[in-house]
């Protein structure tokens, strides 16, 4: 498929962005609602201008629980799928456990995790590597058992042990899917940290994160400022994926199709 233009990759998100705030001003203007229901943009810039300092440090507090489950999750989906990978009936007896913990509701979760892990950071990065860690699991593991079987039969031919298939063949065939899983988990884990600090965070020290803002302009009816809220969230997300998305580049821009195709 030909690229778009540069001008154009650039002008349509930007054309579509003012359509959209145009709209918010629109319906704002013809509903007369009041700020504290619906805010205009503007204000909500304000606000986080204003609370530009809370932000930051809650922006700070979340970015660690969210790491931290982050990087639990790439690290224990890897070795799951590992496991899942080398042997059907491992496959077989563990990986509907798995679907049965990701259909689990989390807020169900929340009062054994408060007990087993305790309040603040530990239960937070608890609640943020469940959220994240089945999306990694299932890449990786579809990426280990979708590995061209002709290169399998290379490697059974040349007589290869399994431990060998698996780290030299079936791994590095898994990469693209690995690193799939983990930008899904990306944009997971700063929502699976916010969701954390709401439900068994704690702000002992001034140090609450985003979650603890949520609450406290919400009970204070702080509504542009809770929209500032949001809008950092969502920025910590953009962070977390393109961090993600350059360790995508980094590993696999020299040798796989993906990155080919792209540049014609």
């Amino acid at each position: 498929m030909k690229k778009l233009p540069p001008i154009l990759r650039w002008g349509l998100p930007v054309a579509s962005g003012v359509l959209f705030v145009a709209l918010w001003y629109g319906v704002r203007l013809v509903s007369g609602l009041q700020s504290w229901i619906l805010p205009t943009p503007i204000e909500i810039i304000t606000a986080a201008w204003n609370e530009h300092a809370r932000l930051l440090a809650a922006a700070g507090h979340t970015a660690v629980g969210a790491l931290g489950g982050f990087v639990l999750a790439a690290a224990l989906g890897f070795a799951t799928s590992l496991l899942l990978g080398v042997s059907r009936s491992l496959r077989a007896g563990l990986y509907p456990w798995l679907l049965v913990l990701q259909m689990t509701p989390v807020i169900v979760l929340t009062p054994i995790i408060m007990l087993w892990a305790g309040p603040g950071m530990p239960g937070i990065i608890t609640i943020t590597w469940l959220i994240s860690y089945f999306p990694i699991v299932a890449n990786m593991t579809q990426g280990l058992l979708s590995t061209d079987m002709n290169h399998v039969a290379l490697f059974r031919m040349c007589n290869a042990s399994r431990v060998q298939e698996m780290l030299l063949l079936r791994v590095p065939a898994a990469m693209p899917l690995y690193l799939a899983g983990l930008r899904i988990a990306a944009t997971l884990a700063p929502i699976g940290a916010i969701f954390g600090e709401y439900m068994v965070g704690n702000s002992s020290g001034g140090t609450g994160g985003l979650g603890f803002l949520v609450y406290s302009y919400n009970t204070q009816i702080k509504i542009p400022a809770l929209f500032a809220t949001a809008l950092t969230s969502c920025l910590l997300g953009f962070i977390f994926v393109a961090a993600v998305s350059w360790l995508n580049w980094a590993v696999l821009h020299k040798w796989h199709d993906s990155f080919e195709r792209n540049d014609h």
